[in-house]
């Protein structure tokens, strides 16, 4: 990234372009293409004022009920399917506040089904902490299993994701089928949920092949400018696999367009529940 930016800086055809917006768009395809990492943008942005992490609002518990409907929609599909369209990972501290809440409106209604798809064709955010929530209600108790290490690396720390020995509810369990659906935009935390349980062997992908996006980016500003550099400062790495989803995304085991993901998804449940008899019946013949 040195090279290329003082590279960029005796090139005075790109920095006599005046408009600053079309600059930081040529900017941008010129890192894309120097480093091959579509995550770095460079962005003009004047009246940018840095995001600081709010606290956990003192908010009703019915209002909190209807953000969460607003956030995921739940679903009891024919052939008793639970259908959970996730649009963000909430986080440790928010599960904790909301759980009861969680566990009525979402939860309890799809326990007792015998199939869950999980939509994350339009999760684009997500909390690093809600992670090891999600993994482990598709996982037993014991052992504990080593989902994900992240390393920082402003801090220089890596820490390790283990899935949790107690939850608020019971388990869906290991041996009820689970899929889960991606989009070109699933993004981030949606897509490292979906590369552990995809590599723990406990779900099936179906869909399309995910963004490739980062557990954390940065924002910089470029000297006394308006200018900013959005850089990944985290890097997954599976325990399991040794890589990252990062950048080149996680593929599908299915690949198909998202608009027919679901539909897919159910044809491949109903496959797997007539597999037994289909067994059966074969025996019978021999």
């Amino acid at each position: 990234m040195e090279e290329t930016i003082d590279a960029a800086s005796t090139n005075t055809e790109i920095l006599s372009i005046p408009d600053p917006a079309t600059l930081a768009s040529v900017l941008t395809e010129g890192v894309k293409n120097t480093i091959g990492d579509s995550r770095v943008k460079v962005t003009y942005e004047p009246e940018y004022v840095p995001a600081v992490p709010p606290a956990m609002p003192d908010i009703p518990l019915e209002q909190l009920a209807g953000m969460i409907k607003a956030t995921v929609k739940v679903e009891v599909l024919d052939g008793n399917i639970a259908y959970l369209k996730i649009q963000h990972i909430i986080g440790e501290e928010m599960a904790q506040k909301v759980g009861p809440l969680l566990l009525e409106y979402i939860w309890d209604k799809v326990l007792p089904t015998s199939a869950m798809i999980l939509d994350f064709r339009s999760a684009v955010s997500g909390e690093l902490s809600g992670i090891p929530y999600i993994v482990s209600y598709y996982t037993d108790s014991e052992p504990l299993i080593h989902i994900d290490s992240v390393y920082d690396r402003p801090s220089d720390i890596t820490t390790e994701l283990w899935s949790m020995p107690t939850l608020l509810g019971k388990r869906y369990g290991t041996s009820k089928p689970l899929i889960i659906l991606t989009s070109k935009n699933t993004l981030g935390v949606a897509e490292d949920v979906a590369y552990c349980l995809k590599n723990l062997r406990r779900a099936t992908i179906v869909g399309e092949n995910t963004a490739g996006g980062t557990v954390k980016i940065d924002k910089i500003k470029v000297g006394d400018t308006d200018f900013y550099v959005s850089v990944p400062v985290a890097k997954s790495i599976n325990p399991i696999t040794g890589k990252s989803w990062e950048i080149d995304g996680v593929a599908p085991d299915v690949e198909v367009p998202e608009e027919d993901a679901l539909e897919t998804a159910i044809a491949i449940i109903e496959l797997r529940a007539e597999l037994p008899k289909l067994v059966q019946a074969a025996a019978a013949l021999v």
